[in-house]
């Protein structure tokens, strides 16, 4: 994913602002390998380190808009940075009702047009309309004002931190913000932070928030609409303009999602697996690594054949991983057991997979948590 910082009501001059946002950008470029933008606003500063997956060609940001054609001023701009993705942006352009001319075909950019049309007092409704996975600072530069915001589920991971100047920093990663900050906390998840309270304001509240209503029985969980939206959520993330795979372990999950891809595929619902860029074409490539003579490997095997995927099997040793711990845990930032267990392998598959030119990839995770697949969470811990 992408990577986003900001940098809003600071005291230091503009030079010393843009020098240290994009010391910070390069601390998170990780994320985002492909382009880096840095914009200056008044009193801050906003910067993006961009993986390319819909519309490589002109989707850079940050984002701007003038919102006065007659005032070419900052002053009259809107700025916007996101790290995620829009699922249902070809939708909320056709539904706009402000006069709005896209700049790109950024499946973000259409996070400005909503802003205009509701503005802060109405944002949360606008917000409620997004589908997909995002985190995002947006300036308006009429008042000086900020907005950050992130996504239900907290897919997208945030964090914000309070300079000993009262300034705010915004960032996809700690590492980026917490030399620079005084105190610092994790964004919450379906939140939203403005510049105009100054506070965090939950702007997703389903009704499933209430324990009460979520359901544990065949008398509240319709399988068939379950299946359905379980198809939609993997077509909806078959958005790409860049050749992309899936991740195949073999197990429940992985070959679930892979199944639903190649069904769509083989459809014709969705785009081939190439995009718009690379020589996939309509192949769909799967990947899969473990140790030597893991039954992970071999149970993916199968299910590949079965679907008829291109299938990529890796292998590492014991050593190898320990190598790789260090940088694993600079990259997740945390020191987690479980976590790093299952994501150094992960890392290490990553690598190979970006080396064949596939920047997206389609997983299983999250079931687990959804469903309560973990262990722990049938012996209560």
């Amino acid at each position: 994913m992408c990577g986003i910082v900001g940098i809003f009501g600071s005291e230091k001059p503009s030079d010393e602002l843009r020098k240290q946002i994009i010391e910070m950008g390069k601390k998170i470029r990780h994320r985002g390998p492909d382009w880096s933008g840095v914009k200056m606003i008044h009193q801050g500063a906003i910067a993006h380190e961009r993986l390319a997956i819909v519309d490589p060609e002109s989707g850079e940001q940050p984002l701007c808009h003038l919102i006065s054609a007659s005032d070419s001023s900052s002053s009259s701009e809107l700025t916007l940075a996101v790290n995620g993705e829009i699922y249902n942006h070809l939708e909320l352009r056709e539904h706009l009702t402000v006069d709005y001319t896209f700049k790109t075909k950024s499946d973000c950019e259409c996070i400005l047009p909503l802003y205009l049309e509701h503005g802060t007092t109405g944002i949360k409704s606008a917000l409620n309309q997004l589908k997909g996975m995002f985190g995002f600072v947006l300036h308006d530069g009429r008042d000086n004002s900020f907005l950050a915001v992130r996504d239900y589920m907290g897919i997208i991971p945030l964090y914000i931190g309070w300079g000993s100047d009262g300034s705010v920093h915004i960032a996809s990663e700690l590492k980026a913000i917490n030399e620079h900050c005084v105190q610092f906390q994790c964004f919450p998840p379906g939140h939203m932070y403005s510049s105009k309270d100054n506070k965090f304001v939950q702007w997703y509240n389903p009704i499933w928030h209430d324990e009460d209503l979520i359901p544990t029985s065949d008398a509240h969980l319709s399988l068939t609409d379950l299946r359905q939206a379980f198809t939609d959520s993997v077509e909806r993330r078959m958005m790409s303009d860049v050749p992309w795979g899936v991740l195949l372990s073999g197990g429940l999950d992985s070959s679930l999602v892979a199944s639903v891809a190649c069904r769509l595929l083989k459809e014709g619902k969705v785009s081939a697996p190439g995009g718009s860029v690379g020589n996939f074409g309509g192949n769909l490539h799967s990947f899969c690594i473990g140790l030597e003579n893991s039954p992970d490997l071999a149970a993916a095997k199968k299910v590949a054949s079965f679907l008829g995927t291109i299938h990529h099997t890796y292998t590492f040793t014991v050593q190898e991983g320990l190598d790789a711990v260090s940088d694993v845990i600079y990259a997740l930032e945390t020191y987690d057991t479980t976590t790093i267990r299952a994501a150094t392998p992960m890392y290490l598959m990553s690598r190979k997979i970006k080396a064949l030119g596939v920047k997206m990839v389609l997983s299983g995770e999250g079931a687990d948590e959804i469903f309560g697949g973990y262990l722990y969470f049938h012996k209560g811990e």
